[in-house]
């Protein structure tokens, strides 16, 4: 995948490490057990994340917040990881990767358990930006981890079982939230989330083999690694897949967290059950996306992330509809199709745009702008919303969604039409 050998880029850059070329013999032992891993990682990261959609228009009532206010539960985790991603990145390049995973997954844990004492909408926005804070020691790390250990013509179907793990994370998440609230209240919600992060943190620590050593970098400090990190800004193939990451967290928080509102009035009017129910469509990501990844590597990656964005598009229109099972399977369907099978793809094309030396920092900005476009996503429809409901906000969206086609399109130089 990369157009230089990795042995060659290490001479000419002692301070580039070398990632070995065969996977972990670990993994070659316990090869099940390594998936179940990673696909842990993403389960119990994504938990939390989203948790609060469904509990959006619950929040605007309780506390008498506007949609915007109440969004902000959703974007301020995203906020959190978006600041804190870049920093994980440039930082624990030389750290352990498997320590790094299991310690974030417990911290993890903390301010979810301590959402639940909030007095207030404020103080519960602020626990959510701590979630995510503590949330790119897992995903940056763990996208590295797979990039290093497995076998290049295993990487992006590895990577597309992930996805679809966080897939089923994120409706797990989602739905284990409105269930608990509307059965009792929405603090149980997070009691119950922190404690199922804990047990996460207790099946990675057990199941994820240790990494295979890495050169090590004679060079290699923190100024070393932010300096590896500010050269990602002139690399075009890395501000591409930026860009679209950033577009495809948007669409997918924009769509998420203002369809809920939608759905909640007339002629819909479900209730916070059943709007914990309609993240169900998460699910389809657990068996389209490793399709999506294995249909990847036959036409190539370009073409990969552009059908993506399509489908994306596509959704979104359909989502107009007024028949509830319309919006829900072939609208929300599509684009979270779209949404997945575009994020496998660029978690795999980062390994081949990135340097080897800087894979993890470059995994952090991606990540930063990733969930910069959420937290965006989640903020900016809400004032579009105030001027023509649910149709403004999808307008909005496609409009991104033409822009990343023209990005996906002209900067994913070198991805191949095809693989083969």
């Amino acid at each position: 995948m990369d157009s230089t050998p990795q042995p060659a880029l290490a001479a000419a850059n002692p301070a580039i490490e070398t990632i070995p070329e065969h996977p972990h013999p670990h993994l070659g032992l316990w090869p099940a057990r390594a998936v179940a891993a990673v696909c842990t990682c993403g389960i119990f990261a994504f938990l939390n994340l989203y948790a609060t959609q469904p509990l959006l228009p619950l929040f605007s009532h309780l506390f008498r917040a506007s949609e915007t206010m109440a969004g902000l539960t959703v974007s301020a985790s995203t906020l959190g990881v978006a600041l804190a991603a870049p920093l994980v990145g440039a930082f624990t390049e030389r750290l352990n990767r498997k320590r790094v995973i299991v310690a974030s997954a417990v911290a993890l844990a903390v301010p979810t358990l301590l959402a639940a004492t909030s007095p207030g909408l404020h103080a519960l926005i602020v626990w959510r930006f701590v979630q995510g804070f503590a949330l790119p020691g897992i995903f940056a790390t763990i996208i590295t981890y797979v990039g290093e250990e497995w076998r290049r013509d295993s990487i992006a179907l590895v990577m597309s079982m992930y996805v679809s793990s966080t897939a089923m994370g994120g409706f797990l998440g989602r739905f284990t939230a409105g269930m608990i609230a509307d059965a009792f209240n929405w603090r149980w919600s997070f009691i119950a989330l922190g404690i199922l992060t804990l047990i996460g943190a207790a099946m990675i620590a057990r199941w994820l083999p240790p990494e295979s050593p890495r050169a090590a970098a004679p060079h290699a400090t923190h100024a070393h690694g932010l300096r590896i990190a500010l050269s990602h800004f002139r690399n075009t193939r890395l501000l591409a897949t930026f860009t679209v990451g950033f577009g495809m967290l948007f669409t997918l928080v924009g769509t998420f967290t203002y369809v809920t509102f939608y759905l909640a009035e007339p002629p819909f009017r479900l209730s916070t059950f059943g709007l914990s129910n309609i993240f169900a469509i998460y699910l389809l990501g657990l068996a389209v996306t490793p399709l999506g990844g294995y249909l990847v590597t036959r036409i190539g990656m370009r073409r990969g992330i552009l059908l993506a964005i399509v489908l994306c598009m596509a959704g979104e229109a359909i989502a107009l509809s007024h028949s509830l099972w319309i919006v829900i399977l072939p609208g929300l369907g599509l684009v979270c199709t779209g949404v997945f099978m575009a994020q496998s793809t660029a978690n795999s094309y980062l390994r081949m745009a990135a340097p080897p030396g800087g894979r993890v920092s470059a995994a952090g900005l991606y990540f930063a702008s990733y969930y910069i476009g959420g937290t965006v996503g989640g903020v900016v429809p809400g004032w579009l919303w105030r001027i023509g409901h649910w149709p403004a906000c999808v307008a909005l969206t496609e409009g991104v969604l033409v822009l990343l086609l023209m990005v996906a399109f002209a900067g994913w130089t070198n991805a191949g039409w095809s693989t083969h």
